[in-house]
């Protein structure tokens, strides 16, 4: 099979579904965007501790590879794992750093000429490869504008800051926006521990980016945009470009005439029940494919809170992790889980879903009104991307800051009380005061937030209409790639497209 001569942009993710489909996703737009051809070669790095994540890994590339756009995969010689670690972000790091000889052989090696290097935010120690081989290096933030502004001023907050974020009582300076709690910092910044110097680490290396490619729409971040570019994140030094290309997001393209009568068939049970509700009628309650699993006493809560809220609901309920320590929920046994006769009363007006749901297919339905969500970013845009009001209930990771953001900046959101001192617990009467609030109670914050979502959703679909902001600063990285490499790169570009190729895993290798 020969080679193409026009060039490829190198994506390296961090190779969990999130973060892996976002990144994707921004690529297949960079590719439609440009002006001459272009392809992608995606790097996978084989994370052989969960054969659960590795199986939705491989569903990813698959899929991509029945897409008929030029993405490449190149599977990396697997490494043998960390043992000694402090931590989850510590671990990814440590595994992330033994990959870089096989990243440099990789990306040396290819027969397509290479325009730049585009790496995960977790992955910026492999700007260090770029540098090597004289490749412009780019960030990728599948999370918002407010993580690249608090990234760009972690350094200096660690010095700032002598204490942990845990222990503070005040707020924290994030520029463009409020002050913001420092109880609602990210997880793996509430200790000073290695996890945190982790982060630290990346917002030092964000300042060498050639740029930074954000997940977000300029129009739904504004104010935080404004300033990185005024240089009020990293003040004296010159910040990174930063190119907010979002929402980046999987979206199905409307069915065809006639084939109604197959869409139908093919509707997910969850959506078919959602079809017989009234428009806006329904919550749904939604924790992300790593979530929705709770302890008994929450579960009870929020039976309790959903039952005398009165309005129709659909919550997805997970069951714990197996034994063997896979992250991943299993189903859930509703019976053992749900108070005595809950089903039974709220016969008819709520429906719990014991498995995976589609998630964007629910959001997309009319009769959903609000979500209850735990605020993973790409929820956070489906949920935008459909007008669909929020309730926040963060878990891990950033998600208490995009809690924060949702409410205080966007305004597309309800608070709701989390006690994070309690494993995030929520009382029943809290998500009752929450669900009546957004469904179309008389309270002023709930008609905000629904006006707000319908505002963000105009958004959205705008910025990524041709001649929208999202357009424009996409179509801006390409022309930017395309300058920083070689102008023979679109001279010489000839024949058709290879297609999308599986590389098999060992040794790395470019077909």
């Amino acid at each position: 099979m020969a080679a193409t001569a026009y060039p490829t942009v190198v994506l390296i993710p961090l190779c969990v579904p999130g973060h892996l489909a976002s990144m994707i996703e921004a690529g297949k737009r960079l590719l439609g965007r440009s002006r001459c051809p272009m392809s992608l070669t995606v790097l996978i790095t084989q994370m052989t501790m969960s054969a659960n994540l590795m199986s939705d890994v491989d569903d990813i590339m698959r899929r991509e590879a029945d897409s008929g756009l030029d993405i490449r995969f190149v599977h990396l010689p697997a490494v043998e794992l960390p043992t000694v670690h402090h931590g989850l972000e510590d671990f990814m790091m440590r595994f992330i750093q033994l990959h870089a000889t096989h990243v440099k052989e990789a990306v040396s090696g290819m027969s397509s000429p290479v325009a730049a290097v585009v790496v995960d935010y977790f992955c910026t120690t492999l700007f260090d490869v770029a540098r090597e081989l004289a490749l412009p290096a780019y960030a990728y933030m599948p999370s918002g504008a407010s993580m690249v502004a608090l990234m760009l001023r972690l350094p200096a907050l660690d010095g700032e800051v002598s204490g942990d974020f845990e222990a503070m009582e005040g707020t924290v300076d994030l520029p463009g926006m409020p002050p913001v709690p420092a109880r609602l910092m990210p997880s793996p910044l509430m200790r000073k521990d290695p996890n945190f110097a982790w982060l630290v680490y990346h917002g030092k290396r964000f300042m060498e980016a050639d740029g930074v490619i954000v997940n977000t729409v300029a129009e739904l971040e504004p104010s935080i945009l404004a300033a990185i570019a005024d240089g009020l994140c990293v003040p004296r030094r010159r910040a990174p470009a930063v190119y907010p290309i979002g929402p980046v997001l999987p979206l199905k393209p409307p069915s065809a005439p006639g084939d109604g009568e197959q869409v139908v068939a093919q509707r997910h049970e969850c959506v078919r029940w959602l079809d017989a509700q009234p428009p806006a009628s329904v919550v749904l309650l939604c924790f992300g494919s790593m979530g929705g699993s709770f302890p008994s006493p929450q579960v009870r809560e929020i039976a309790d809170g959903l039952e005398r809220s009165g309005h129709r609901f659909l919550w997805v309920l997970r069951g714990p992790p197996p034994p063997d320590g896979s992250k991943y929920p299993t189903d859930a046994n509703v019976h053992e889980l749900l108070p005595e006769g809950f089903l039974e009363r709220t016969k008819g007006r709520g429906l719990v879903w014991p498995t995976w749901a589609p998630q964007k297919d629910i959001l997309a339905n009319p009769a959903v009104g609000g979500f209850v969500t735990h605020c993973g970013w790409n929820s956070i845009l489906e949920s935008l991307w459909h007008g669909v009001p929020m309730v926040p209930w963060p878990q891990f990771a950033e998600q208490h800051l995009n809690a924060f953001e949702l409410v205080a900046v966007m305004g597309v959101a309800v608070a709701m009380q989390v006690d994070r001192k309690r494993g995030n617990f929520v009382e029943a009467a809290e998500l009752e005061r929450a669900v009546r609030c957004l469904m179309g109670g008389s309270e002023e914050k709930g008609r905000k937030a629904r006006e707000k979502a319908t505002e963000a959703k105009a958004l959205s679909r705008n910025g990524v209409a041709s001649g929208g902001s999202s357009d424009v600063s996409v179509q801006k990285l390409a022309r930017e790639i395309l300058h920083k490499h070689d102008d023979k790169g679109c001279a010489t570009a000839s024949g058709e497209s290879m297609g999308s190729v599986v590389v098999p895993a060992s040794p790395a290798r470019i077909i």
